[in-house]
């Protein structure tokens, strides 16, 4: 295993070799490439910043919808913490983050070591398991909301019935929350299941072969082997679902009808409805996309620690 001064020593000389006399860019060929591919390159990065940089600069500034107005630094941002809504709606995305990607990770596992064993009909139950994430999320979310319905809803009368609840479901913030989680879960627990099986399929089975003929028992064979194995895979779902998750606008519109908030809906509301909080409804943009670059700087940063470790 190298040390972290090698490894930085390493990238320090593939960097040099890149741009030294015998570099890649010395190659007539290679070099031509990366000058065909730069256009492209620079119409990405100018179509992904400006709107971006656009909205930092708006949300440092008193803005409407057509005038900016005078610079005003984060007092936008401090209006927007100070937003009963806005903490409303921060509070129902975080626990929404959690618990869905939470319970999606547990079942898409379990989902995906059942789908990885081989057993008559395999491939029908994989394509059958696949069906609730190929549906679109509105239409998910209107046919469960009309599941929930009180007096007509079969899931609603069958919560009433066992005692769950004591009040319509559709007019109870937490009651509501919580069953738009385990509405997210149902439809996209076969997204993580099917990451998570195509990572099982490359592990070799000679592996759990000879940890077999060693005496390796189901649970050590799953910790020692599945497991660490599966780990760039797992953080790859996990991360994928986090952002996902996070940025929830659909799901809460139709299951909800804007009874429930979340960060996106916040700014769709303030932005494009209302138009009264542009400003705050910018900053509250700009929140967004700096958490989920944190969020998703975290998750590269752990699968770049895992293979400079493996390298």
């Amino acid at each position: 295993m190298t040390t972290a001064n090698e490894q930085r020593k390493a990238r320090g000389k593939r960097v040099r070799g890149l741009i030294g006399k015998s570099g890649e860019f010395r190659n007539p060929e290679r070099r031509l490439a990366y000058y065909m591919v730069l256009p492209t390159l620079l119409i990405i990065l100018a179509v992904a910043f400006y709107p971006v940089a656009d909205s930092i600069w708006l949300s440092l500034h008193q803005a409407t919808l057509t005038v900016t107005g005078p610079f005003v630094g984060f007092k936008n941002y401090l209006l927007l913490f100070q937003d009963s809504v806005f903490q409303q709606a921060l509070a129902n995305t975080v626990i929404f983050t959690v618990a869905s990607v939470t319970i999606e990770f547990v079942l898409g596992f379990a989902v995906a070591l059942a789908l990885n064993r081989p057993f008559r009909g395999r491939g029908l139950v994989r394509a059958a398991v696949l069906i609730p994430w190929v549906l679109p999320t509105v239409i998910s979310a209107v046919m469960w909301r009309l599941m929930l319905q009180d007096q007509i809803g079969v899931l609603s009368y069958a919560a009433h019935a066992l005692g769950l609840v004591h009040q319509p479901i559709l007019l109870n913030h937490t009651y509501l929350l919580i069953a738009s989680i385990l509405v997210d879960a149902w439809q996209t627990t076969p997204f993580i299941a099917l990451l998570l099986l195509a990572g099982l399929q490359t592990i070799p089975a000679d592996v759990y072969e000879a940890a077999r003929v060693d005496g390796a028992s189901t649970v050590q064979r799953f910790l020692r082997i599945t497991v660490p194995l599966l780990k760039p895979t797992i953080l790859v779902a996990v991360l994928f679902r986090t952002l996902d998750a996070y940025r929830v606008y659909d799901l809460f519109y139709g299951m909800a009808n804007r009874q429930l908030e979340s960060l996106s809906t916040y700014v769709y509301e303030g932005v494009r409805i209302t138009q009264l909080q542009f400003a705050t409804g910018n900053a509250a943009a700009v929140f967004i996309f700096v958490t989920a670059f944190l969020v998703a700087l975290f998750f590269i940063k752990v699968l770049g620690m895992r293979t400079a470790t493996e390298e």
